[in-house]
């Protein structure tokens, strides 16, 4: 998953765009993006969209926890068969697990927007099999830690993919890049991103949406040496367990075949979209 769009719900006149727009995913917002006196009409039209299209790629971002919403939130969406949450936030498990008791079905993103959350990362994402992602919410993020830029968010971001990938959850996504017409800016945070082990990129409009795959997309030369390296192993006939020596010389671990093998898979997966 590369990709993941924003829509506020409180614009049903966006949803059908928004997915025709090609995300892997689109996130349905009852959170930041919808003002309070639209809390409760937004929830219907995200509810009544996810039980007219149960197989669409969405997911839903309810209200915080501790907001006057989230009850009425839980309560709708429960209705909704193997919805997918994205709860804002999270601090710790029993946060997730507060959710899945309210909809048992739900698959769970856990968004992480405090120093305490960064601190529980990897507690939070082995909370329970249902969580399928976490992610950070770095504006909140940042006021919290008194940080103004990316610098500041640095360790956060780290210890959030690693937690991911020792939960078994793979590289998460970035965060928002919030200025929509600073394509430049988004390319390079995300080409930064792509550096500290991210895979993919959340979005607030669809215009954004070909430059994040642009970003994430492996420069080709990275590419050729995976490629060349998996077909040399596969010649081998070596297997990918051990250290092994090829027959052109090059000593190989298994470290470097699986790293081999995830840059093909991702690289079939970005061409897969352009078909």
């Amino acid at each position: 998953m590369l990709t993941a769009l924003y829509v506020p719900a409180n614009r049903p006149d966006r949803f059908a765009k928004a997915v025709a727009a090609g995300p892997d995913l689109v996130v349905f917002d009852l959170e930041d993006a919808v003002p309070v006196a639209d809390k409760a009409d937004a929830r219907g039209w995200a509810v009544a969209w996810l039980a007219a299209n149960v197989n669409g790629p969405v997911e839903i971002r309810v209200n915080a926890l501790n907001s006057p919403w989230i009850e009425d939130d839980l309560a709708a969406i429960s209705a909704v068969p193997a919805v997918r949450i994205r709860v804002p936030k999270v601090e710790s498990a029993d946060d997730v697990r507060a959710v899945l008791d309210k909809v048992p079905t739900a698959r769970i993103t856990a968004l992480i927007e405090s120093p305490l959350g960064v601190e529980r990362a990897f507690e939070i994402a082995t909370a329970d099999p249902r969580v399928v992602a976490i992610g950070l919410g770095e504006a909140d993020l940042s006021s919290a830690l008194g940080v103004d830029g990316p610098a500041g968010l640095g360790w956060a971001r780290g210890r959030l993919v690693s937690a991911s990938r020792a939960a078994g959850l793979g590289a998460p996504m970035m965060s928002v890049f919030p200025n929509v017409q600073d394509v430049d800016g988004l390319r390079r945070t995300s080409e930064e991103g792509r550096g500290l082990g991210f895979v993919g990129r959340t979005a607030i409009h669809p215009r954004q949406l070909p430059t994040i795959v642009e970003a994430f997309t492996p420069p080709a030369d990275q590419v050729a040496a995976a490629e060349a390296l998996l077909a040399a192993v596969d010649e081998a006939g070596v297997g990918d367990g051990g250290v092994i020596v090829l027959p052109d010389g090059r000593m190989v671990d298994p470290a470097m075949v699986g790293r081999a093998r995830e840059l093909s898979t991702l690289m079939r997966e970005i061409e897969s979209r352009s078909r």
